[in-house]
């Protein structure tokens, strides 16, 4: 199950139920345009609702808030080298982080794909 945030992230809750990952939406990667660099969390972090890293594109650059209270536990470092994958496939490949130890209700809270695209424009 996919869910969305006011900031245009996706976060993408696992099998477990207890972790997640997370990365940029479709919209937000238009709106950025040309990412050329990515700024990815530190591992191990036990964070809530603050900026956890940075995307840069040739127009501007945008904060990665967390979406939920967690532990950041895994980032994908492809993107370090390859930060276009977040143009190409902002839903695959180029997912940014994963969480670990989300607090309860906290992802349901988050938009669904109607509420979001309402919101998106």
């Amino acid at each position: 199950m996919i869910r969305y945030t006011t900031e245009h992230l996706w976060v993408r809750q696992e099998k477990d139920g207890a972790s997640a990952t997370v990365g940029i939406t479709r919209h937000a990667q238009e709106t950025l345009g040309d990412i050329v660099l990515v700024e990815l969390p530190a591992l191990g972090r036990h964070v809530q609702g603050t900026a956890v890293g940075v995307v840069e594109s040739t127009k501007t650059a945008a904060d990665l808030h967390m979406p939920a209270t967690g532990d950041i536990v895994e980032c994908n470092q492809v993107l370090v080298d390859q930060p276009e994958l977040l143009n190409t496939d902002p839903m695959g490949a180029g997912w940014v982080f994963r969480l670990d130890a989300i607090e309860a209700g906290q992802f349901d809270a988050l938009m669904d794909e109607a509420a979001y695209a309402a919101f998106a424009g």
